[in-house]
């Protein structure tokens, strides 16, 4: 079916099955769809089950498959449907299964559970316990994800098809209002009036730079020409990001939408999406869009009926880090190496194949189509001043409740961690957090009560970046957290420019002579001399960017630096060769657990007496402290 109007894809979408209602009911009060007396035929529960990539690697699948063999096995088959989503968001607890309308959330669902599922749940009407979440401050079982502190200060918008709908079928896209704010914009709205709801809703882009996404649209108009691309940078690299992977992964149709809606703002009739060929259900999800899209005329020659003309295909990075930056990215996609030129040119003038060109990241799409059906002044009241709308952010490390999270632009740092975070795991003492990944810096707790914005994290020397947060605990040595970081820069440097290419090598050698007891004080001053050459010297962001986790580490954390130099000793113990194992004779009560797992036999004693650690011969492996059940063993 071709839909040629408007008008026919709002009858697609009122035509929507009974099991699209159900969760529409639940999920979204502005729009609910008719209700229609339930029949015998008729779909009455919906099993929703979480299909990201996480929940996959823990069996969902098998778990999806188990559910289906057994509802029909029951005859219930015709009654109840099995739903695969994307993610969620509450990675930690994955997999996933919601029930609807009954609205229960269930959690850490293995294959094996899926029998009871539809014995106890959906036959018997009864809740499972077991599988339900455990609030772990109270202890309190709690059935509906609302509840949960993780989702209560979340607002969606990016991600609000994200573990609603099934991502591989169109009509349950359209269903959520999908593809009418490209109706409308085509039918209903110029290029230029386009333009200006999304530079008055004060929508920058979410990669990392911030730059608004109005401004760089009408820009790309302004230019010459009349071939112009549209560009998606899913080229996600920072370590512990996953923001824009379960955006592609769960709702890839409304990507598709926004950047048709911004080829026909900036007058380009084709897109591409740059994306790394390491995200591979990803790529099966666009290449399955993409083909439905094309089949319902809703990519291709005139869309909704007018004379625009737009399609979309996608381009595969090889997982370089530098190609998340634009120009090396479009040198990427015309088969040149991935590396950045100076600016001016900007894409925006001179992009792919020398046309203008318009790049904009995953997540400031999936903004768009939401701008664009509820409107500018909607969208510019959530956030603060000069940030709008909300963030993603991909939170990891110690932290209790790992997973994706999306917060109104001014939630503070304190919110997320302890609040939706569930706080640092085994109750341990927060540190830092590292936002912007290795082109950000730590965020110690002083500044906790920072608003997430854009310059409020430049205020404290760090970033917004592409969303990463990765939390760190008192364990954490801040000399080894720079070191992480400096290693992956250099592996990921496109070496086109010196300073990034040889600086942030001696940089990473000067860290690891630090964390291996060889520094001096004057390694100190060398490494911070280079940090500021590198910071204004190099072409892109990446090597400008580059001695940030250096810089604020070392600002927040001197005395730590100090203490691997003057001291030769690690007070986390992370580093080996400057930790110190011994053990409390207090406490040790010689049950020999220690000296039975030490692979090197540095450790000596008589049962039922203190035994005793030789540091000449330690390799500081820890197995002694992980072993020891009388916390005897004192690890730095």
């Amino acid at each position: 079916m071709q839909i040629k109007s408007l008008e026919e894809l709002i009858k697609i979408k009122e035509k929507s099955y009974k099991s699209v209602y159900l969760r529409q009911h639940h999920n979204n009060d502005s729009d609910e769809i008719e209700t229609r007396n339930a029949t015998e035929d008729e779909i009455s529960k919906n099993i929703i089950v979480c299909g990201g990539t996480g929940c996959l690697a823990t069996d969902s699948a098998k778990l999806i498959k188990n559910l289906e063999l057994i509802l029909k096995a029951r005859g219930y088959d015709h009654k109840v449907k099995v739903i695969r989503t994307g993610c969620f968001g509450f990675c930690e607890q994955g997999p996933i299964v919601k029930i609807d309308p009954d609205n229960i959330f269930y959690v850490k669902v293995h294959p094996q559970d899926a029998k009871e599922i539809i014995d106890e749940h959906i036959i018997k009407g009864k809740k499972i316990e077991r599988l339900l979440y455990i609030e772990p401050v109270e202890g309190k079982k709690i059935e509906q994800h609302d509840d949960m502190p993780f989702y209560k200060k979340q607002m969606r918008i990016a991600l609000r098809n994200c573990g609603l709908i099934n991502p591989e079928d169109i009509y349950e896209y359209i269903a959520f209002k999908g593809y009418e704010a490209l109706g409308r914009s085509l039918t209903t709205m110029s290029p230029e009036e386009v333009i200006e709801v999304i530079t008055k809703s004060g929508l920058r882009g979410r990669g990392g730079g911030g730059f608004p996404t109005g401004l760089k649209w009408q820009y790309t108009r302004a230019s010459e020409g009349t071939t112009k691309y549209i560009i998606c940078n899913g080229d996600e690299g920072d370590p512990g990001a996953f923001m824009d992977r379960s955006i592609l992964e769960g709702d890839p149709h409304t990507i598709l939408e926004s950047m048709a809606i911004a080829g026909y703002a900036i007058g380009a009739q084709r897109g591409f999406v740059y994306i790394r060929a390491e995200y591979p259900l990803a790529i099966e999800r666009l290449n399955i869009a993409i083909k439905q899209a094309r089949e319902v005329g809703l990519l291709g020659k005139n869309l909704f009926g007018t004379d625009f003309h737009f399609d979309i295909e996608l381009k595969y990075g090889a997982g370089a880090f530098v190609c998340g930056e634009e120009t090396a990215l479009i040198h990427s996609m015309e088969g040149k190496r991935g590396e950045p030129h100076y600016k001016p040119p900007y894409p925006a003038q001179k992009g792919y194949r020398g046309k203008a060109t318009c790049v904009n990241n995953v997540e400031t799409f999936a903004n768009i189509t939401s701008i664009i059906l509820n409107g500018h002044e909607w969208f510019s009241s959530i956030g603060t001043e000069k940030s709008k709308g909300t963030k993603v952010f991909a939170l990891a490390g110690k932290i209790n409740n790992v997973g994706l999270v999306e917060v109104p632009m001014g939630t503070t740092l304190r919110e997320i961690i302890y609040e939706i975070g569930g706080g640092i795991q085994n109750h341990a003492k927060f540190k830092a957090v590292q936002t912007g990944g290795p082109s950000g810096g730590v965020i110690t707790e002083k500044n906790l009560d920072t608003p997430i914005d854009y310059e409020s994290l430049s205020a404290i020397g760090s970033m917004m970046g592409s969303g990463g947060m990765i939390v760190m605990d008192e364990h954490n040595c801040m000399v080894n957290i720079s070191k992480f970081y400096l290693e992956f820069i250099t592996d990921e440097s496109c070496g086109r420019c010196t300073p990034c290419r040889v600086g942030t090598k001696r940089m990473y050698e000067l860290l690891n002579k630090i964390s291996s007891g060889e520094g001096t004080l004057e390694d100190l001053d060398a490494l911070k001399q280079l940090c500021h050459m590198i910071k204004g010297s190099s072409l892109c962001g990446l090597g400008q960017t580059a001695p940030n986790p250096v810089l604020s580490t070392m600002h927040y954390f001197w005395d730590e630096y100090l203490s691997h130099v003057k001291d030769k000793y690690c007070p986390t113990g992370e580093c080996k060769n400057l930790s110190k194992y011994s053990i409390n004779p207090d406490k040790c009560v010689g049950c020999t657990a220690c000296a039975r797992v030490c692979p090197v036999d540095c450790i000596s004693g008589e049962p039922k007496k203190t035994f005793i650690i030789d540091e000449s011969i330690c390799i500081k492996c820890g197995a002694c402290f992980d072993a020891c059940k009388f916390n005897a063993v004192i690890k730095p």
